[in-house]
């Protein structure tokens, strides 16, 4: 388990959501012929995050990069016919489309989803190159996707440090810096 995954987890759990980690959809032949790329490894998001209540899913891929030069506006604007680069899901429209349609499905036979939730596509960044959040938020607005940014992060995890106490290391660390 990836740690900054474990950490977006217990926010999005601190959110009202069941979170399930690192789920693997399960793509056809066909699918694979459709998206261009015949030989593709099942694609896996790393965060699925149910809002019961909503009947909403979050898709979450998450990028952490806090020891390199961060997410990279200009990466995120790219668009390609056949699937490449980091952030397929987001760059790549045909791929986009295939694969949440048959996250849905995958999730509608697990009994984990039905024919009226819906399912957003977000990203959550540790880390953006030259400070562009803004720049990324407003594009992933403007695509009807969620983007949690650094500072939304960090503010998330100073919440925490109000929570009551949990055996949990994200609101551990949270407490313990907040004080």
């Amino acid at each position: 388990m990836d740690y900054f995954e474990g950490i977006l987890k217990t926010l999005l759990e601190h959110k009202g959501n069941w979170v399930r980690q690192s789920f693997k959809v399960n793509l056809t032949k066909q699918e694979k012929r459709d998206i261009g790329k015949h030989s593709i490894p099942r694609p896996e998001i790393d965060l699925l995050a149910f809002n019961v209540t909503q009947n909403t899913i979050l898709a979450l891929e998450a990028k952490s990069f806090l020891d390199s030069s961060g997410v990279k506006y200009t990466d995120l604007c790219q668009n390609h016919e056949i699937p490449e680069g980091k952030y397929k899901l987001f760059t790549c429209q045909n791929y986009r489309e295939i694969v949440l349609a048959k996250l849905k499905e995958d999730l509608i036979s697990m009994n984990m989803a039905n024919r009226e939730t819906s399912i957003t596509l977000g990203l959550a960044a540790g880390k953006v190159y030259q400070s562009k959040s803004l720049d990324i938020e407003t594009l992933f607005h403007n695509q009807g996707w969620f983007f949690w940014s650094p500072e939304k992060i960090k503010n998330e995890i100073s919440d925490l440090a109000s929570k009551g106490y949990e055996n949990e290391p994200a609101i551990i660390t949270a407490k313990i810096l907040m004080r």
